[in-house]
């Protein structure tokens, strides 16, 4: 009977002391969370400081642009930059400038990334390596023959050619490529196995097996390669001349540093209403897609 006694009240004992880490460790958890969640919040508040000041200083009056927190919000900015940029047909012209490279960058970049992961030929790791190597080679040291090439073409007139002078240079991309392929590799290998068994081709394969399977990719390549056109201003600087033919980033660029916004009451007040008009867009679609942003990025990893 003691010895029964005495095993009970080590086993008591050994429970307290097992339980003590358990509950230390959950304190701590719940600590490092808290921390996590404050360090997130001000990073997010961080982030987010600029695109608030932007706007705040965009309807602000004159003599308050800067203040964190106007006395009252005032239009006239607005107005003044809407009547002297083209907000309109500068829109038009960024999502036909921004939409044939993101089109054209999604069927270059699946066809070559379903060739380089699923199709067996001769070089094939040395050609992906050379479209890695791509990557390393900055724009500004092939603008210029780029654009001696688009002059030769007449795509620098104004008109709706003009867009091919935009759209072309800037319509394939490395990142592109190297996204379509990663995502492929990933796709079970006994897919393609028997749909080759059953007599399909390479693209029967890729049109009714690999592309319905590859939304993600299409998704995260489609909201990456956006942010670069909507947000180019050196190349549409070189192509562009007529204001009715310019991206909207360009139009804002040059009504900032171009004088036309200090015949505002308020220049900064103006400028940042301009700039306001062009990150709207890219602000509604991240937060549309964030979602399948954040997916995409999880499901198309970098791993053979």
């Amino acid at each position: 009977m003691a010895e029964l006694v005495a095993g009970a009240e080590e086993q008591k004992a050994q429970a307290r002391t097992e339980s003590r880490p358990v509950g230390s460790s959950t304190r701590l958890s719940r600590v490092g969370h808290i921390v996590a969640y404050i360090v997130l919040l001000l990073g997010a508040l961080l982030f987010l400081f600029p695109f608030y000041y932007m706007v705040v200083g965009s309807i602000s009056p004159a003599n308050e642009v800067g203040r964190l927190i106007p006395t009252r919000i005032e239009t006239a900015n607005w107005h003044y930059m809407l009547s002297r940029i083209p907000v309109g047909r500068n829109l038009l012209n960024s999502a036909i400038y921004a939409g044939g490279v993101i089109v054209i960058t999604l069927i270059v970049g699946s066809l070559t990334g379903y060739a380089l992961a699923r199709l067996t030929f001769y070089g094939r790791d040395f050609l992906f390596n050379l479209i890695l190597l791509t990557l390393m080679v900055p724009f500004q040291l092939t603008m210029i023959p780029l654009y001696i090439m688009i002059v030769n073409f007449g795509w620098v007139q104004p008109g709706p050619r003009i867009f091919l002078g935009l759209i072309i240079p800037g319509a394939v991309n490395a990142t592109a490529v190297i996204i379509f392929r990663q995502f492929f590799l990933q796709l079970p290998q006994d897919l393609f196995d028997a749909a080759r068994i059953d007599g399909a081709g390479d693209l029967n394969i890729l049109w009714q097996i690999a592309l319905p399977l590859s939304a993600p990719a299409f998704l995260i390549t489609g909201l990456l390669t956006f942010i670069g056109p909507w947000n180019e201003f050196l190349w549409p600087l070189l192509v562009t001349r007529d204001v009715n033919w310019m991206p909207l980033a360009e139009s804002v660029a040059l009504f900032g540093v171009g004088g036309q916004a200090g015949g505002a009451a308020s220049q900064w007040g103006t400028i940042t209403s301009a700039a306001t008009i062009l990150a709207i867009p890219a602000v509604v679609i991240f937060i549309v897609f964030q979602r399948y942003f954040v997916q995409g990025i999880a499901t198309t990893g970098l791993k053979e």
